[in-house]
């Protein structure tokens, strides 16, 4: 049976056009900083973002960490939403490896209210923990991939640099909110000290993502990123994906972006299933089960029997992500599928 897997697009798989720009990749020793494919990586990050220098490292939790890390000391607090990837998909790490600890504020579709992140920032007093950081998620996970509105970030920003308070970006898939947006990466990463890029998702390549700053930022994170384990010898083969998928994959987000849409509007149409399509902005529909009389875990188990996988996000919540494997037929046979299901929930 053929498998429709829609649980991510992490599943992407390098294409053999990737595969080739991998094998011919020039590579070096990276952490002597003489991987000639991972300085052309990122010498093409600070072009596009901006920023005075760029650090390729594993992945968008590494990333994440490693700039909480350079920008932090222990027993500093830092202000996230509260569905966001840092407080909750990151294993503690905040608190394991910098010392610091979260101040999660509830955001509508993913945005912090200026007034709330006012009201968050503690004040210089011995009793409390000092606000050093601010770190916004774009495009947002847990809130359907969800696009953070440009002039709420530059509002915060202000807020920012009033109380000298650090900037962080999360932009595991800032590539889906600027092709939805049309906004350029680099106008988005301006508001912050920091900023991920990751590859392997939509973009497609097998691993690693980047961060940027400022040149004494990345020194600090280079710091960090030796420390956590990261250098990576002759990553440049690495690189060669990243590099591949920049140059090819960024404008083929707008397939995932369509077809994500014709399912949610779909979907939102069945006896049982709600999808909030205001959330469907990109590549994630999330589609809530609460109407339909069982658990997001009982029937993303009766879809994948059927052979449509997704993931339980919740009890009551099932998340699908289009990605660069998912086809118009795999999109008309996942519809037909959950209409079949949907179905069958609504006679019982």
């Amino acid at each position: 049976m053929e498998i429709i897997d829609l649980r991510s697009d992490t599943l992407t798989k390098p294409t053999p056009e990737m595969r080739e720009a991998m094998a011919s990749a020039e590579v070096g020793d990276d952490v002597f900083g003489e991987d000639p494919t991972v300085n052309a990586l990122q010498e093409k990050i600070k072009d596009l973002t901006g920023k005075d220098a760029a650090l390729f490292v594993a992945s968008g939790t590494q990333a994440n960490q490693i700039s909480i890390n350079a920008h932090t000391q222990p027993g500093n607090e830092v202000i996230c939403e509260y569905r966001s990837h840092i407080f909750n998909y990151e294993a503690g790490a905040p608190a394991m490896l910098s010392g610091v600890q979260l101040h999660p504020i509830y955001g509508e579709y993913g945005v912090i209210k200026e007034d709330e992140i006012i009201e968050a920032i503690r004040k210089t007093d011995h009793h409390f923990p000092q606000t050093k950081l601010i770190a916004l998620e774009n495009t947002h996970n847990r809130w359907g991939g969800t696009i953070y509105p440009i002039e709420n970030i530059e509002k915060i920003s202000v807020i920012a640099a009033e109380y000298d308070i650090r900037m962080h970006l999360d932009g595991a898939r800032l590539w889906n909110a600027s092709v939805e947006s049309a906004i350029p990466i680099k106008t988005y990463a301006r508001y912050f000290d920091s900023v991920t890029l990751c590859f392997s998702k939509g973009l497609g390549a097998p691993v690693g993502s980047v961060i940027a700053g400022s040149e004494s930022f990345i020194d600090r994170a280079h710091y960090y990123r030796k420390a956590y384990g990261g250098g990576m010898r002759q990553a440049g083969i690495l690189a060669a994906a990243a590099i591949y998928a920049m140059e090819n994959n960024v404008e083929r987000l707008r397939e995932d972006h369509r077809r994500a849409r014709i399912l949610a509007e779909a979907v939102n149409e069945m006896s049982g299933f709600v999808v909030n399509l205001r959330t469907t902005q990109t590549n994630i529909v999330v589609i809530d089960t609460s109407l339909s009389g069982k658990t997001a875990p009982e029937l993303t188990d009766e879809m994948q029997k059927e052979g449509i996988k997704m993931i339980a996000f919740s009890p009551t919540r099932i998340r699908a992500v289009t990605h660069q494997h998912i086809t118009d037929n795999d999109i008309d046979k996942t519809i037909e599928i959950l209409k079949s299901i949907a179905s069958r929930r609504s006679h019982n």
